[in-house]
């Protein structure tokens, strides 16, 4: 009798619980766990780029991916407050995370202002309009 692929009992270990650090996947660094105005660090705040252990809510920690998810947009919502649009590098699955306060503010700003400085159509286009 063959085993069923979907048995959680053999998936990829889980981050211990209580960690108080990760190692960045992209840049390397060593990031603590807590940052300022979000309970559940899920990026790093040199480079913004993540790891994807979540799989429905923030902090669940259930994904079975564990691949790279790179920054790739900022949105804004309602109530003012950034998110980093994260998309995942093995599984293509998007996420929305929320900036914390010691997240490097010239990528941020760079993220943000990206469509500004390199529209998908030619500016001359405007005049024409």
């Amino acid at each position: 009798m063959s085993r069923r692929r979907d048995d959680r009992s053999h998936s990829r270990p889980r981050a211990r619980q209580g960690a108080e650090s990760f190692r960045c996947l992209h840049c390397r660094l060593d990031v603590s766990m807590s940052a300022p105005g979000t309970a559940h660090r899920n990026h790093c705040p040199n480079c913004l780029h993540s790891k994807h252990v979540d799989d429905r809510v923030p902090g669940d920690r259930a994904s079975d991916c564990h691949s790279r998810m790179e920054p790739i947009s900022i949105a804004v919502r309602g109530d003012g407050e950034w998110v980093i649009i994260h998309r995942c590098t093995g599984c293509d699955e998007l996420s929305a995370n929320r900036t914390a306060g010691d997240d490097n503010p010239l990528l941020l700003v760079g993220m943000a202002t990206r469509p500004l400085a390199r529209p998908p159509f030619p500016l001359e286009r405007l005049a024409m309009l």
